[in-house]
């Protein structure tokens, strides 16, 4: 394997991007899940959201922010339809008036039941290992936060 760049007459062709390739898995991704998430009624980022309320109820607006990578404007959006869907519930933090914390509805943890067969399905229809998925998905979210740091100014 080389550590060199295509030739310069190559470098702007969509199959030599990277950053391609992860975009448009990405939309595929979005398709294999949509009917598997429509049954639900949710969206593969409201998806995400009940997911991470899953691992851990209660969690502040900021920190599921964090957790996937998401600026508040984007996710107080998301939150909100989950809250008019009843799945979730937002309240100020009583020892900390500043902080918005969300939290499942009974609802919301009777969801998670009804997903649980989801990441099988998403196993089987990406036709890897499940060690090659862990393996790629380590070095994406290694990409990730190497581009992540070279764009935070020092």
């Amino acid at each position: 394997m080389s550590d060199t760049l295509p030739p310069s007459a190559d470098v702007l062709k969509l199959g030599n991007f990277l950053c391609f390739a992860i975009y448009s898995a990405g939309h595929a991704f979005n398709r294999a899940y949509k009917p598997l998430l429509d049954r639900l009624g949710l969206t593969y980022p409201q998806f995400l959201v009940m997911v991470a309320l899953w691992e851990q109820d209660g969690q502040t607006v900021g920190g599921l922010g964090a957790r996937l990578h998401l600026e508040s404007s984007t996710l107080t959006p998301l939150i909100k339809r989950l809250e008019a869907m009843g799945h979730v519930r937002r309240a100020r933090d009583p020892k900390d008036e500043r902080q918005v914390r969300v939290s499942l509805t009974g609802m919301g943890r009777a969801l998670k039941d009804q997903a649980k067969d989801i990441p099988a399905c998403l196993v089987a229809a990406m036709g890897l290992s499940v060690a090659d998925i862990v393996r790629l998905q380590g070095e994406i979210a290694r990409l990730r936060d190497a581009l992540e740091a070279a764009a935070t100014p020092t």
